[in-house]
């Protein structure tokens, strides 16, 4: 793992393969990120309600709504970006449509807008992301740091790129101006694209094939999170079917043939998971990235686990675990 300093993003990009827990790590390290008396944003991009049903939540509207305090005290802010409020937003600021912007949404020109040209949508979504990420109050950014729960990563590297496609296509005006801004930032040290994965061939591919991506399109790779790792029982533990029965007669448990067959087989079964496990382990170590791992929780994630989550990112980012 890299042991230089490293400059500190403003904006954390997280993706991951579906099903690995992209959400719940996001939501953590925006809660590891919120400093004392600060706070941080989380933003969704693809309208699945996903940190609403996280925090056992309302369904979120076109808002920065508080969610949470973080363990170090900080306050935890959370958005979902529609693109369609977007573009209203975006009509606004650049063309002055208030009241002509609603009266479009009225006649389905927004919805036409963003079908016939697909990029839009994107480009729409990471505008607003950028907005937050570099806005000020008073000459202080309104939050210490944006977190972004982004799209998987097989869609991810296009996602984040389609600003600088957009600058190329429109070579003047509002346009090209908001896409360089966005694609300035995505493509910045003030930016980093973390990838989480586990301990799961699939996973650990993708992980590795993302990155790939991202680097080439000069992307700001940040840390590989390696999420709901079991605990390594049994590791370098020879276990036997006299062993067993021996240790269960010592616990007053039955010792029939049937339970410690089954026991064995269970044991030999984690063994071997343990061996798969230390060898894409080891296969991450070559990604050359800061790695941190967080444990599984057998209990489901409510937000007693995700200050545990949060607790652990937060001494990753803090240098602690190294």
């Amino acid at each position: 793992m890299p042991s230089e300093t490293r400059t500190m993003p403003h904006l954390h990009v997280v993706t991951g393969k579906g099903g690995v827990g992209k959400t719940t790590v996001a939501a953590a390290l925006a809660m590891a990120l919120a400093p004392p008396g600060g706070r941080t944003l989380l933003v969704e991009v693809e309208g699945r309600q996903a940190i609403a049903a996280l925090f056992d939540s309302a369904p979120l509207p076109y808002e920065e709504r508080h969610m949470v305090t973080a363990p170090g005290g900080g306050e935890v802010f959370a958005l979902t970006v529609d693109a369609e409020e977007a573009l209203m937003d975006y009509l606004a600021m650049f063309y002055r449509l208030g009241p002509a912007g609603r009266a479009l949404r009225k006649v389905g020109a927004i919805d036409f807008a963003t079908t016939i040209a697909p990029g839009l949508s994107d480009i729409l979504l990471t505008g607003k992301v950028k907005e937050a990420t570099t806005r000020t109050d008073h000459g202080r950014r309104v939050y210490d740091a944006v977190v972004l729960d982004a799209p998987p990563t097989g869609r991810v590297s296009r996602f984040l790129n389609v600003t600088v496609e957009a600058s190329k296509l429109a070579r003047v005006g509002p346009i090209r101006t908001h896409s360089e801004g966005v694609a300035r930032l995505l493509h910045s040290k003030r930016t980093a694209v973390h990838v989480v994965t586990r301990l799961e061939e699939m996973p650990v591919q993708e992980t590795a094939d993302a990155i790939e991506e991202l680097e080439s399109l000069k992307l700001p790779v940040g840390d590989v999170i390696v999420n709901a790792v079991n605990p390594p029982l049994l590791s370098g533990v020879k276990v036997t079917k006299a062993g067993l029965k021996r240790d269960l007669a010592a616990a007053g448990l039955p010792t029939d043939k049937e339970l410690i067959d089954a026991l064995a087989d269970e044991a030999a079964d984690h063994q071997r998971r343990l061996a798969v496990q230390e060898r894409l382990r080891a296969e991450l170590a070559e990604l050359d990235r800061p790695t941190v791992e967080l444990p599984l929780f057998t209990d489901g994630i409510d937000l007693s686990n995700l200050y545990s989550m949060a607790s652990l990112l937060r001494d990753h980012v803090n240098g602690e675990d190294r």
